[in-house]
């Protein structure tokens, strides 16, 4: 199972920069004509239909972005999925276009650095569903500037979405997986979580903390049946730099000074996006 979403998640790499801005929310609810239900039209039938068909699957931050992008791909290899996002009504607009489509999905609004919210919400899908078999820590935001400028509650917010709404993830979703004897737990840390990534310390701590909570867990979670994963996307211009907190500048201002240029979006698809950035499982 580790090795299909590790697939499935190289997959997405090679179409995200074409899909996750194609279309704005509304009209995705509205039915555009012209692959209006998210792009999903352009990636039926789905070559891991087969491998994911009904697994039950939750994925926060699903509203935009990657996120998004991971409930359109497994929805459309035919699992199960709730959307999980601060945004609620983004992420109703993009279940109600995977419906549309003719595919499973749900919504939900969940603010992931609420524990009993996040306890709450895995709890309903288990008695809905009898279990879970994929969860997407995906959710996640920046601050971005240089130490001496940040905050405290810049600090603490970024502790609480990036860290511990990843941590709430697992401690709701791992003793149940390990109950079953299946399941996999997939973090979305980012390249900041490899290699330095000056003017953003403070996110940059956060993505460490994933990648080694990730890799220690997937040692002591396979044998017991349930495997673990890390994605380290590269720059990807989505929302999370359009949300983000800027202590110094905008992103593109300190993406200037980093030296770097998010991969932009493209609507008729990109020739290869994963090569701008790495992607490790652990």
């Amino acid at each position: 199972m580790r090795d299909r979403v590790d697939r499935l998640v190289e997959r997405l790499a090679l179409y995200l920069s074409g899909w996750h801005d194609h279309l704005s929310p509304g009209r995705q609810a509205a039915g555009d004509p012209n692959g209006g239900a998210v792009g999903i039209p352009a990636i039926a039938p789905n070559p891991h239909g087969e491998r994911f068909r009904n697994r039950i699957t939750i994925v926060t931050g699903a509203a935009s972005g990657i996120g998004r992008s991971l409930a359109i791909q497994l929805a459309a290899a035919g699992a199960r999925v709730t959307l999980a996002d601060v945004d609620g009504d983004g992420a109703r607009a993009v279940a109600s276009s995977i419906v549309g489509a003719g595919f499973h999905a749900a919504a939900a609004a969940l603010d992931v650095s609420d524990r009993d919210g996040v306890r709450a919400l895995i709890e309903r899908v288990v008695a809905e569903h009898g279990r879970l078999d994929l969860l997407f820590n995906n959710a996640g935001v920046l601050v971005g500037g240089p130490v001496e400028a940040m905050r405290p509650v810049d600090w603490e917010r970024l502790v609480s979405i990036n860290i511990l709404g990843v941590i709430h993830g697992i401690e709701a979703a791992y003793p149940r997986m390990v109950r079953q004897g299946s399941g996999q737990i997939v973090n979305t840390a980012s390249l900041a979580g490899l290699v330095p990534m000056p003017w953003s310390s403070a996110y940059t701590m956060t993505k460490h903390a994933i990648v080694g909570l990730s890799a220690a867990l997937w040692a002591e979670a396979i044998d017991k049946g349930v495997h673990v994963s890390v994605v380290c996307p590269g720059f990807i211009d989505t929302n999370i730099f359009r949300t983000a907190t800027y202590r110094s500048g905008s992103f593109r201002s300190l993406f200037a000074e980093i030296g770097v240029q998010p991969t932009p979006s493209r609507r008729g698809g990109a020739r290869d996006p994963a090569r701008r950035g790495r992607r490790t499982a652990a």
